[in-house]
């Protein structure tokens, strides 16, 4: 990362770098060398080197040197160039009539730089990062550039990510999978296990750098998350100095504070920060459902209108500590609130043969209140590039009230009776893991590991209830009570090899075993038997470079999704008395077989990327409805209802019309197909199976003006979605936002408009052999925000070590999914992993490569470099080869 981002400000700092990149076609060559302090002569670890077209005299490419000084420029087509180099403090050094070959490479041996008597007071980056980036194992969402969602959630930014879907309630499928693995700065949280799409709302959209999905992860990563992983990396400063930075967002529907500090000095750093954001939207939803239940006829007809009041906030605390050049040590500790209120009028109307027999009107009170912490400690000692020990341990936890209040009201609109449910939840996980990886020759990796997960969950509930306006609340024996006492342990070892070879191949496989062993029992109920398992998860990634840029890439991996809490909670909730639902804490695991292959390809100004994926899901959890009572309710649960298939294809461009207007976008569609049992109308299971097409799409621009003025748009459709027993709706979300940068670059004000026509209507429709369902939900997210940013104090360059941290992989989610991720990170933070992009990057997957070279598609050098010898035998060799001198 240190790499990647010194890279990026000095890169852009070089004069017409920040203009759009040259779209010079890619070769098979390679240019490189070392650079040199010319007094010292030691290496000058990540000076730049700029690759330049005599023809057009733009810059084409680049690369950062690594600590040892050595730089390499990969993929470079026949042709004439000039190579700058330089750094911070040092005269740039101009290699003139660079001529390349084809199939040949370039070796230019030592550049020595001249120290520079002028004074550095202060680097203007001006440049921004394309908003989409496509790496070697994932694809990467530049969110900081995203105006429009400045004052949202998370929710309204992984909306714009492609391979990406989020419906009006925050659930997020990946490919029309819902079985996928959320992360925060590749670390799991307790809260995305009760609900992935509460979870979402919890993180300020302000507060999200990057968000990286991972459609084939290795055997490094937990084996949880059948769809794949979403890693949502947040914003951090790793510079020297104090840094602050002040955002304030208000509009019709929310209102936002944020504030984000960061100190460094020396080996210490630390940031602290929080973000809070209020809401105020009112809610409208229609219900109506035929329902047959012992050859009783019933249909219902509700009409709910309501107001939300939703209260959420983020903090976090973090510090690290370099204890030597290759050891270092951080910690973190994150503290959330998540306080989600609503009240509604609900009115029901109950017909038999069309005759009304019912009428009930209620006022409810229900409050979703979450609060979690996420503590973590990590080690990391690199005793020389790609050889490293990682250790690292977690603690999560996630404590869940969601109660409900509801009054029986007569038509007057006084109360008859009252009802109050009290549901209180535990998620709790402690985790221990180690990483080790080392090089067993120049062109192959060996990674292996282990990892413990404790996991502890707890739901405690029962209903009172009060015959009168100012009756006392007793306990409700005609409902169910009870309590879930569950734990989960999971053991789990890996092994990962990897392989480049000189035709540009890269392989990576890899083993990973995991062990999980449950114990459940329910209060007053006999244990629940879960036998454990053992799973073994295969996993091989293959990708092939080629000609102009071009990457084809295949993978294949088995993964497995255990049930979260949301699937596992028994409670009876009715606060919809004609639509109930209750969890299963008897679930299984199910397990899935993913198949990929992928395309990216550049054409002039424009980049392509073209996948198509399969994949078939055995024993697949999924919500399962049927009939509950002859007064028309439906009970929904979770079930391991069958077999699931899935084939698709997605594809997304994004083109530069000039150097200041772009427009990206993508589509997918897939087919899917289903199979399970459903109740028939005897009350026996029958088996059901539903087909069809599910897509979606997007389209985004952004135009930049001169003066610091930007205009961005966004428009995005999400098709209805099969599923077992019907369809889930489409709906459709655009905006649009304008902003002005202060002229000293410390601040911008902005102001965002979303659905300004009209707000979006979800209609949903379920069919079984014993009921038909049609509802309606109206959200009213049509809104106007306005944004003001501002940073005060001043940071210094500062080289940042690297740690990785725990992340945990393996919980599903019945609100849209979750599943897991790991990977190397900046002091707890995850960071942008792949191969090299346009201008230089990072190395593939955050790591530094054998002999510490940056390379295209995360392949390793097939040489030795010649760093670590004696500085004589060094300038021998140099010479031999002819090497630059100053």
């Amino acid at each position: 990362m240190k790499k990647l981002f010194l890279l990026i400000t000095l890169l852009y700092s070089i004069p017409g770098f920040s203009q759009a990149p040259d779209m010079t076609p890619k070769g098979n060559s390679k240019i490189s060398g070392s650079v040199l302090d010319s007094v010292t002569v030691k290496p000058v670890d990540f000076a730049t080197a700029a690759l330049y077209s005599v023809a057009t005299n733009k810059p084409v490419d680049g690369a950062a040197a690594d600590e040892k000084g050595a730089f390499n420029i990969e993929k470079v087509a026949p042709g004439d160039y000039k190579i700058i180099v330089s750094f911070i403090g040092y005269n740039d050094k101009i290699i003139n009539n660079i001529k390349v070959e084809k199939g040949k490479d370039v070796k230019l041996g030592v550049i020595r730089l001249g120290s520079s008597n002028k004074v550095l007071t202060e680097v203007t980056v001006t440049a921004q990062k394309a908003l989409i980036e496509e790496k070697v194992d994932r694809l990467v969402y530049n969110a900081e550039n995203d105006m429009t969602s400045k004052g949202g959630d998370a929710s309204d930014v992984l909306r714009k990510v492609p391979l990406l879907t989020v419906d009006l309630e925050g659930n997020v499928t990946l490919r029309g999978n819902s079985n996928i693995r959320v992360l925060i700065n590749n670390k799991p949280s307790t809260i995305m296990a009760s609900s992935v799409a509460d979870a979402l709302k919890q993180i300020p959209a302000d507060m999200i750098k990057t968000v990286e999905v991972i459609t084939a992860p290795s055997a490094k990563y937990d084996a949880e998350g059948s769809g794949g992983i979403i890693n949502i990396v947040t914003k951090k400063n790793n510079l020297q100095g104090y840094f602050l930075n002040v955002d304030l967002g208000t509009g019709n529907r929310s209102s936002s504070l944020g504030v984000q500090g960061s100190l460094r000095q020396g080996k210490f750093g630390a940031t602290l920060g929080g973000h809070g954001r209020a809401m105020y939207n009112k809610s409208k939803s229609t219900l109506e459902q035929n329902t047959l239940f012992n050859g009783i006829a019933t249909t219902t007809r509700q009409s709910s209108d309501g107001k939300d009041n939703p209260i959420f906030g983020r903090y976090n605390l973090g510090m690290d500590y370099d204890i030597d050049k290759n050891q270092s040590l951080s910690g973190s500790i994150r503290y959330g609130i998540r306080n989600f209120s609503r009240t509604q009028n609900q009115l029901t109307e109950l017909y038999n043969n069309n005759v009304l027999f019912s009428t009930q009107n209620r006022f409810i009170d229900s409050k979703d209140l979450s609060n979690s912490v996420d503590v973590n400690l990590d080690y990391v000692h690199i005793y020389k590039p790609q050889q490293e020990l990682n250790i690292a341990t977690q603690y999560s936890r996630n404590d869940l009230t969601n109660n409900f209040f509801s009054n029986n009201l007569n038509s007057g609109g006084s109360i008859l009776s009252r009802l109050k449910n009290v549901n209180l939840n535990l998620n709790q996980e402690v985790t221990f893991q180690a990483d080790y990886q080392t090089p067993i020759s120049t062109n192959q990796l060996l990674e292996f590991g282990g990892k413990g997960i404790f996991r502890q969950v707890n739901s405690d509930y029962e209903y009172l209830a009060a015959s009168s306006a100012t009756g006392e609340y007793l306990s409700d024996a005609t409902r169910p009570k009870g309590a879930l006492d569950y734990k989960q342990n999971v053991a789990s070892a890996y092994t990962s090899y990897t392989l480049s070879t000189k035709k540009k191949y890269n392989f990576k496989a890899g083993l990973r075993y995991e062990y999980t062993d449950i114990e459940a029992l329910e209060e007053g109920k006999s244990a629940i038997t879960i036998p454990a398992y053992g799973t073994l998860v295969p996993s091989i990634n293959v990708s092939k470079s080629l000609k102009s840029g071009t990457t084809i890439k295949a993978a294949y991996n088995r993964r497995i999704q255990r049930p979260g809490l949301q699937q596992l909670n028994p409670n009876f909730n009715i606060v919809n008395p004609q639509s109930i639902s209750q969890g299963n804490p008897a679930l299984s695991p199910e397990f899935t077989n993913n198949l990929e292959v992928a395309l990216s390809t550049r054409i002039k100004e424009t980049f392509i990327n073209i996948s198509v994926f399969g994949n078939n899901t055995n024993n697949a959890i999924s919500q399962v409805r049927r009939t509950y009572d002859s007064t028309g309710a439906i009970i929904s649960t979770f079930e391991n209802i069958g077999k699931q298939k899935n084939l698709g294809f997605n594809f997304f461009g994004n083109v530069y019309l000039t150097k200041s207007w772009t427009i990206n976008g993508g589509f997918d569609v897939s087919y899917a197909q289903l199979e399970g049992q459903v109740a028939g109308t005897d009350g026996k299971s029958v088996k059901a199976s539903n087909s069809g097409f599910n897509g979606g799409g997007r389209l985004m621009t952004n135009y930049k003006f001169e003066n610091g003025w930007a205009i961005q748009g966004f428009g995005g459709m999400h098709g209805p979605r099969v599923q077992l027993q019907g369809k889930m709706g489409g709906f459709a979300m655009y905006s649009l936002g304008v902003k002005k940068d202060f002229n000293n670059k410390k601040g911008s004000i902005g102001i965002s408009a979303e659905n300004f026509i009209r707000n979006p209507r979800v209609r949903n429709s379920l069919t079984t052999p014993t009921f038909t369902q049609n509802s309606t939900t109206i959200m009213y997210n049509s809104g106007v925000r306005l944004n003001l940013s501002y940073k005060f104090g001043k940071m210094g360059f500062e080289q940042k070590k690297k740690t990785r941290s725990v992340k945990n992989d393996d919980i599903k989610d019945g609100g849209g999914g979750d599943g897991g991720d790991g990977g190397a990170q900046q002091q707890g933070a995850a960071q942008p992993q792949g191969g090299r992009p346009q201008g230089g990057q990072a190395p593939a997957n955050g790591k530094p490569q054998v002999g510490g070279q940056p390379q295209p598609n995360g392949q390793m050098p097939l040489k030795k470099p010649t760093e670590g010898k004696p500085q004589g035998e060094k300038k021998k060799e140099d010479e031999k080869k002819g090497a630059i001198k100053n």
